[in-house]
């Protein structure tokens, strides 16, 4: 028979409707949707940066330099390559209120800036005015949550450094705002020129100096960009165009989205599980319609495409209705999702993530859906009017094993294209392999312990029917246990993970962390700063080094991200200090420190862990721009650098003689008890207005608050996997409802009461809830503890109330959804069901 004659006879099957295919469309559709939503929303964030680059950069193009001016020669360039420049400095200070003799200070991050500012967007304040008037005499304005913090209305006063400012206005809206990245401190924007006395911006001082340009219409960007490198890289410039306005922002939406889309890859492989159990129960529906084809010759390729053609079928439709909720759901709740994000984003159809979800969905219905065919393909036309496909052999022809490894190896390699990582890809897809191999071994043993214990279960009539159900050839264990247990142990793993982020930091916080971080120490303030505060019984530590920052551009005389690419080490400027000999709590792990009085060609003692990142070895050389300056040091030594301790700690630090020429402030730590806090930094604030400090709590709410939005949203991902397995459970209950009516109908005869009977509906339902949720308990802490320890390099430890939760959802899903589909069965009378079986 020909490929026409199985596609008529599978036009003429479905005809019969969808009946038994609701959950499969569901499970399809459900998974191919969260892919392709959480891919919209990617793709509109990425466009909006895009289309909004320009203006989240401040301009057409930048140019940065780290802690100085540009140069006469440098703004020349600029000046002669654009049509409007305007200068932006951003730094951190402290805004310091005065009333009563007494002073309150909140950490603000400083944008200061030229007439000329903004080039483009619009600065909306409260209350409405322009910028040029706000900023006027020393003027200011800042964000609403810093001005309510420290009580100011427009026409108060208060002071960054040893200058006083007047607030005009609030901020509504700061135009390039997203391309500034992370700050500590809420925003407050002055003049440049009203700096001048305010001892912020002198030399050595931590400032970065941004030149936002307005190019030519037609420039070229990647020639301009060329051009500007070649000139002025080796002077610690960075360059940024518009065609990535906001590098840091699309870095973490890319990394984010593609993250999200593996978890949703976690719930289309629960989908398949229900769609591979809905083709299994289709095809033994359809054992008189195989058997009289194969009676009247058809052969096993017919009755494979017939089935397959069928599927196929049933399959697009399911991922076209996953295609369309995934399109347009997010374009309906368009403005909700705008008005939540720090960014622009361009809702509209976004091809790209259909088509990859498309692909995902194909991939996972092919390989769920091949093992259930190619079974029913094998089994003989004679035994299929007895039990078809619970007699056919476990494992299918070696074809269809090579074709399912095939697909599986296409699934993992798009996952692993499209997310660009391919690390986390492999460490996903193995952990999802594993989970599904150690629920199938469970649902296995599940049924090997049921079947052997209803010996056991002698007396208890409820337990020995359960465990009989469970151990039968047509329970639906297999499915219940995979579909639910793969679910929780998403769930359940991402919330090990979250739970452990959150409480890490609160737990290390007493132990390791400094109260205060003080920045910008001017080298002659340091010996009152060190009486102040070794004076103090509540001071416990002070730490204190030099503070210097510069570029690697170079190592071993080649451009640095030539050697060892887009290492977070190259990206921006990095902390530099000296020391002619290393404290007591270093530890150099390879080669020598230089000897004490060094005076010699520059040498470098890098961090260890980072230098291996990279490749480094001992004797290679760096080149580090500071302030403009090529240092070419040799890497003498590696030293141990745990910047997980919220202390001070450096990539580099270099001999004394290496860095003397260059001005600098220093940084210190100081760790105290939590009362004596607000008088330190009362005392340091009011004899150095200069000096900057951030509270270390402070700072770590700012990260909390963000692992808060990110843990969300991973949530909301585990949800829909979770919501998925949920599906496929019911779509077991309600395939398994013909037996269980069967059953009850038999067990009344018997003389067995409506309430017994139930009871052992529910404790079959309880056994295979509790099976899952205790196999995904232990498969969600490892899996978690895996990340936490070698992705994450933090302690790990189980969150009981949320593991103990995920047994109890497990006993119960199971439990509702058997319940829900046992009243019917009871209900039914056992005369007419009988006869019907006869």
């Amino acid at each position: 028979m020909s490929l026409s004659t199985s596609a008529r006879f599978a036009r003429r099957e479905l005809r019969g409707g969808l009946r038994g295919f609701r959950i499969f469309l569901a499970c399809l559709a459900l998974g191919v949707a969260a892919i392709a939503g959480v891919g919209s929303v990617r793709s509109a964030i990425q466009a909006g940066l895009q289309d909004q680059g320009a203006v989240l950069l401040g301009g057409d193009a930048q140019a940065e330099f780290t802690y100085r001016f540009a140069t006469g020669e440098e703004r020349a360039w600029m000046d002669s390559v654009s049509t409007q420049v305007s200068e932006v400095t951003d730094f951190r200070s402290m805004a310091t209120v005065t009333r009563d003799g007494e002073s309150e200070r909140g950490l603000t991050q400083v944008k200061s800036v030229d007439a000329a500012y903004p080039l483009l967007g619009e600065m909306v304040l409260n209350p409405p005015l322009p910028l040029s008037e706000a900023l006027q005499d020393t003027g200011a304005v800042m964000a609403p949550v810093l001005a309510d913090r420290l009580g100011l209305q427009p026409g108060d006063s208060f002071r960054l450094g040893t200058q006083d400012f007047t607030l005009r206005a609030t901020i509504l809206t700061e135009p390039d705002d997203a391309g500034d990245g992370f700050g500590l401190g809420p925003r407050t924007i002055v003049r440049t020129e009203d700096l001048r006395d305010s001892g912020l911006l002198g030399q050595g001082s931590l400032f970065e100096t941004e030149y936002r340009l307005l190019l030519p219409e037609n420039s070229d960007l990647d020639t301009l960009r060329e051009e500007a490198l070649t000139r002025y890289q080796d002077h610690g410039l960075s360059w940024r165009d518009s065609r990535n306005g906001a590098p840091g922002i699309a870095r973490f939406v890319e990394r984010l989205g593609s993250f999200l889309v593996l978890v949703g890859l976690s719930g289309l492989a629960v989908g398949g599980i229900g769609v591979s159990a809905a083709v299994r129960a289709y095809l033994a529906r359809k054992t008189s319609v195989i058997a009289t084809l194969r009676t009247l010759g058809a052969t096993r390729a017919t009755i494979f495409q017939t089935y397959f053609i069928q599927i196929g079928v049933l399959s697009l439709i399911g991922i076209t209705l996953g295609l369309i909720l995934g399109a347009f759901v997010p374009m309906l709740f368009a403005p909700l999702i705008a008005d939540a994000l720090p960014v622009p984003a361009l809702f509209t159809l976004h091809p790209g993530p259909l088509a990859e979800a498309a692909l995902y969905g194909t991939l996972t219905a092919l390989l769920f859906t091949l093992w259930p065919l190619a079974r029913a393909e094998e089994v003989r036309a004679a035994t299929l009017f007895r039990d078809a496909l619970d007699s056919a052999r476990l494992l299918p022809g070696w074809r269809y094993i090579i074709a399912t490894l095939v697909l599986t190896g296409l699934l993992t390699g798009a996952a692993m294209l499209f997310s660009g990582q391919a690390m986390l890809t492999l460490s996903i897809a193995g952990g999802i392999a594993g989970a599904l191999l150690t629920l199938l071994a469970a649902a296995w043993m599940l049924r090997w312990i049921a079947r052997h214990g209803t010996r056991a279960a002698r007396g208890r009539p409820a337990l020995r029917w359960a465990l009989g159900a469970i151990g039968g050839p047509r329970e639906s264990a297999g499915s219940v246990v995979l579909s639910l247990g793969l679910g929780l142990t998403v769930l359940s793993a991402i919330g090990q993970i979250d739970g452990n982020l959150q409480t890490a930091i609160q737990r290390d916080l007493p132990e390791v962390a400094p109260s205060y971080f003080f920045v910008d120490i001017q080298k002659d303030q340091m010996p009152g700063y060190l009486e102040r505060l070794e004076n103090d019984p509540a001071v416990s530590r002070i730490d204190s080094a030099p503070m210097l920052r510069g570029i690697i551009t170079r190592i071993n005389d080649l451009p640095a991200t030539e050697v060892v690419g887009e290492h977070w080490v190259l990206r921006g400027d990095r902390g530099v200090t000296y020391a002619a000999q290393p404290d007591e709590r270093t530890t150099v792990t390879a080669g020598e420190w230089w000897p004490e009085g060094y005076s010699g060609p520059p040498q470098v003692s890098f961090a260890a862990e980072e230098a291996e990142e990279m490749g480094l070895r001992l004797g290679d050389t760096v080149t580090v721009n500071i302030l403009g300056r090529d240092i070419t040091a040799t890497i003498t030594s590696f030293r141990a650098v745990d910047f997980s301790t919220a202390g001070i700690g450096f990539v580099m630090t270099m001999n004394p003689a290496a860095l003397s020429g260059a001005p600098h402030t220093f940084i210190s730590t100081v760790y105290a008890e939590e009362q004596a806090e607000a008088q330190i930094l009362r005392d340091l604030a009011n004899a150095y207005p200069n000096i900057t400090a951030i509270r270390v709590r402070d700072a770590i709410d700012r990260v909390s608050e963000l692992l808060d939005g990110i843990g969300a949203a991973i949530r909301w991902g585990a949800a829909a996997t979770l919501l998925t397995g949920f599906l496929v459970l019911i779509g077991a209950a309600a395939a398994g409802e013909g037996a269980r009516t069967y059953e009850a109908a038999v067990l009344k005869t018997l003389g067995a009461s409506r309430r017994r009977i139930l009871h052992s509906f529910a404790l079959r339902s309880g056994l295979l809830g509790a099976a899952a949720g205790a196999i995904a308990l232990g498969a969600s802490i490892a899996g978690a503890w895996a990340v936490m320890t070698y992705v994450m390099e933090a302690d790990f430890a189980v969150i009981w109330p949320n593991a103990l939760a995920i047994v109890t959802g497990g006993i119960l899903a199971t439990l509702l959804a058997g319940l829900a589909f046992a009243w019917r069965p009871l209900a039914s009378r056992p005369a007419g069901i009988l006869r019907a079986r006869e």
